[in-house]
């Protein structure tokens, strides 16, 4: 019997690959799946990828998670603190949602509203210190899709004073399963295909996030929607402080960081190369008319983004190494 592991939220799109990565790691065993309105479906029925999987979803209660090793929290933002609170301390947790990602409860109740239900040791291990952070931690928050791919970019060169914090520009597009698995008329394929549209501009609540885990001071960013069902390409933008080499800045930064890759210069990120793995692909230049510093970033936005990056924490937290039943490579076309 291996670490006994349930997946909540797993009907949907993040859910779903997390059923995918369990299911095939060698050493965690999957014994619950629990949905909402999908609750008494097989798991084939809702993700039919899985043939083969031969479990139905269960409602989603305390209950049902409790006798788990390890308990994946896949549910919409403000729907994990009460279920979490509910389970037994010895229960290990991560957190998808964006319930426990903030320290500033004020950012918070600006970006999200409702209660603040405090903070988790922050679960992207490529940051200073939190390899360690996170094996000692029994509760853990999961990362946002944007925000994964913008700190890896970004965090490194401002840690190295490379660029100053100020005037730091994103934009950035993702692929329609980053909007999540309900039913709504602007991601129907005939409105999302042949088109890029930019939602909530100025106001995307990964932006506190972002700012937390980089030190930047201002951001300015700008989500897109892009005809592809995942991945994000996010251009990050900001100011040298002088003559370092972004490049080799990033380079040794992640040099022992089996998920990321800088690439060899004048060779570019694409969202295709890091499809189905848990990789984050950067490149770095500096804008021959503006002199700005330019970082290209590519993830999976279900890998790297969310489910992939949740298995890797949950390695961490259990004392396996933390490619255990994570690939390092795509798998375009």
């Amino acid at each position: 019997m291996g670490i006994r592991v349930a997946v909540a939220g797993a009907s949907g799109y993040a859910g779903g690959e997390l059923l995918r990565l369990v299911a095939g790691h060698p050493e965690f065993d999957l014994v619950t799946a629990t949905a909402h309105a999908q609750a008494g479906r097989p798991v084939t029925a809702v993700h039919p990828q899985l043939a083969g999987l031969d479990l139905v979803l269960g409602a989603t209660d305390p209950t049902a998670l409790a006798d788990a090793d390890l308990v994946f929290l896949a549910l919409p933002h403000g729907e994990s603190a009460a279920l979490a609170a509910a389970l037994p301390e010895t229960v290990k947790v991560v957190d998808l949602g964006a319930d426990h990602r903030l320290r500033d409860a004020a950012a918070w109740a600006r970006y999200y509203g409702g209660p603040h239900a405090g903070a988790w040791t922050y679960g992207l291990p490529e940051l200073p210190g939190q390899r360690a952070a996170i094996a000692a931690a029994t509760r853990v928050a999961n990362t946002g899709c944007y925000a994964v791919a913008t700190t890896l970019a970004l965090a490194p060169l401002i840690a190295a004073g490379a660029v100053h914090a100020t005037d730091v520009v994103v934009v950035a597009a993702s692929g329609s399963s980053g909007a999540g698995r309900a039913a709504k008329a602007h991601l129907l394929g005939s409105e999302v295909m042949g088109d890029l549209s930019p939602y909530k501009v100025g106001a995307h609540q990964h932006v506190p996030e972002i700012k937390q885990a980089t030190g930047a001071t201002s951001l300015s960013f700008t989500p897109v929607l892009a005809p592809m069902p995942r991945g994000i390409l996010a251009t990050v933008t900001a100011v040298p402080t002088g003559d370092a080499d972004p490049h080799a800045v990033l380079t040794a930064a992640y040099a022992d960081a089996p998920f990321v890759h800088v690439l060899p210069e004048r060779t570019w990120p694409h969202t295709a190369a890091t499809a189905g793995g848990n990789s984050c692909h950067l490149q770095a230049a500096v804008d021959l008319d503006s002199g700005r510093v330019i970082v290209a970033s590519a993830v999976d936005n279900l890998g790297k983004g969310a489910a992939g990056q949740a298995v890797q924490n949950a390695n961490l937290m259990f004392g396996l190494p933390e490619t255990t039943g994570l690939s390092v490579w795509g798998i375009a076309p």
